[in-house]
């Protein structure tokens, strides 16, 4: 099979356009991924030889025989000219251990190999991709000379709090880019930085399961490429509550937004300020899916944490800090509130440890998943009755605080270096 897709690539000599496409089981809605895909180069690049890449995991209940099929029965309806070349699409098994990043690394092969100007990889899950997605993903690379275009997507309130509490804010205050959503799952990259990703020793790692988009947004902005972002408008995927099922992809993220802190500590310790990026996309307002939340839950959890794992949060917080959270963990729920200032602490304070490496790392990485869910908690609290931009406002001040406590960050990083 590894031979065909290779003699695949051979045979198209070349494109100037990729799109990747990583699936896994998702038959229900990557047709329409894939028509969208197809309504948007033929709309938008009709004179671009353009190649679509189904990079599989190995389904099982038809998403590559779907991929096959799509076909747009009328272009009429959308196009004022018929493109000049027709899509080709490849689907293909990916190889390596099991994970988005392993799919990645083959969409990043085949870019490299067709010599492509421009990619685009999005999720197959999306139920509210558009043509216009392939317009605002790719056109900043093939026209204006980006490398690299993450996604500005409006999201419900309470979807996306991985991101809005902890990777967005701590990616923001260490590399001084305003990447809203740097794990958004849909991106435009040039071929030159794909060829650069493939030189990167991640691939046998847990990067390559779920810390992927982090791991490009990072590498994107550290390594001096030109980075910019789409609005995309509403991100309609399976959205989940923040307290369900969250561990594996809680550590695989935080774990890799604190292993890069360790390979770019020279670059982030001297980033004073932050700065916009540049935003293509016209901003709407669009209807989203509520996301339901169970407050008592995650305050619940957070309290069984206080009780059983205070031990470890002692080896890697200040004696002020763990107090504090046995006092927090003693409110009511009607009281309960879990402040910015000492969330921050929190996470500077973790990533101190992590990196120091002197803690079994996936125990104190999963140690952390109770303190995340308080903070959630009081967010959430806090924002019942907020509309979405005092949401955003809300967040905009935690990135704040972020920056503003940068110095403690660096003066415990130096201190537990020194401690060796």
């Amino acid at each position: 099979m590894e031979q065909s897709f290779q003699t695949q690539l051979k045979e198209m000599e070349g494109a100037d356009i990729l799109v990747g496409v990583p699936s896994y089981n998702n038959a229900r809605t990557i047709g329409h991924v894939v028509r969208a895909v197809m309504a948007g180069l033929a709309k938008y690049f009709p004179r671009a030889k353009a190649v679509l890449v189904n990079s599989d995991g190995g389904s099982k209940d038809g998403t590559q025989e779907e991929v096959k099929k799509v076909q747009i029965e009328d272009f009429k309806t959308i196009l004022t000219s018929h493109p000049v070349h027709p899509l080709s699409k490849i689907v293909t098994p990916y190889h390596g251990i099991p994970g988005k990043g392993s799919a990645f690394r083959t969409i990043f092969e085949a870019a490299v190999s067709l010599g492509a100007k421009a990619c685009v990889v999005v999720d197959s899950d999306l139920r509210s991709i558009t043509p216009e997605w392939m317009e605002l993903l790719l056109r900043p690379v093939y026209e204006e000379g980006f490398d690299y275009v993450a996604p500005l997507y409006a999201r419900h309130k309470f979807d996306g709090t991985i991101t809005n509490s902890i990777v967005y804010p701590l990616t923001r205050a260490l590399y001084g880019k305003r990447i809203r959503q740097p794990i958004g799952g849909d991106f435009g990259f040039s071929g030159k930085l794909a060829s650069f990703y493939l030189t990167q020793e991640v691939w046998e790692t847990d990067v390559a399961r779920f810390g992927i988009d982090i791991w490009m947004t990072t590498l994107a902005i550290a390594e001096g490429y030109r980075v910019c972002q789409s609005y995309l408008g509403a991100k309609i995927h399976d959205a989940k509550d923040p307290g369900s099922d969250l561990g594996p992809m809680f550590a695989q993220v935080v774990s890799s937004v604190y292993g890069m802190m360790g390979k770019y500590e020279p670059l982030w310790k001297e980033v004073k300020e932050t700065q916009a990026v540049p935003t293509f996309g016209f901003h709407y307002e669009v209807g989203l899916e509520p996301v339901s939340v169970n407050i008592e839950r995650m305050v619940g959890n957070f309290r069984l944490g206080v009780k059983d794992l205070m031990e470890i949060w002692g080896k890697a917080l200040t004696h002020e800090t763990a107090h504090w959270l046995e006092s927090i963990g003693r409110l009511s729920d009607e009281a309960f509130s879990f402040p910015k200032d000492l969330w921050v602490r929190i996470i500077y304070d973790f990533a101190t440890i992590y990196h120091r490496g002197s803690f079994h790392r996936d125990h104190l990485l999963k140690s952390m998943i109770p303190l995340y869910l308080g903070r959630v908690a009081s967010f959430v609290k806090e924002n019942l009755r907020s509309s979405a931009g005092e949401v955003e406002e809300g967040i905009e001040s935690l990135c704040k605080v972020f920056e503003e406590m940068k110095p403690y960050l660096i003066e415990r990083w130096g201190k537990e270096k020194g401690g060796g």
